[in-house]
């Protein structure tokens, strides 16, 4: 039983959609780490999607899908890092602690 294409670009807006409107209302740090994960895993969705109808029998959308996950679990690292040293310095995860670092 194969699941039609279109359900997949239907899961990939939702993740889309629901990451940005996380990332745009939400103040913690740390929702705001998690909602651009979505987003990102919306893309990587949408790459091996579009391998699957473009190019059915070569692995290109897969390699691309793999690398960006690759860069997402790096981002998250150094976003987590920063993070916690926001946190130990301001005893806050909210984005408004933040703004004590302008100068």
């Amino acid at each position: 039983m194969n699941i039609p294409v279109e359900f997949f670009f239907i899961l990939s807006s939702l993740l889309f959609g629901i990451g940005v409107l996380g990332f745009v209302t939400r103040r913690n740090l740390i929702a705001m780490l998690i909602s651009i994960e979505l987003v990102l895993n919306s893309v990587d969705l949408n790459f091996a999607v579009f391998n699957r109808i473009l190019y059915p029998g070569q692995m290109e959308g897969m390699f691309f899908t793999l690398f960006s996950i690759g860069v997402s679990a790096a981002e998250t690292a150094v976003a987590l890092a920063i993070i916690i040293n926001v946190y130990r310095n301001y005893h806050s995860d909210q984005v408004n602690s933040i703004e004590n670092m302008k100068f």
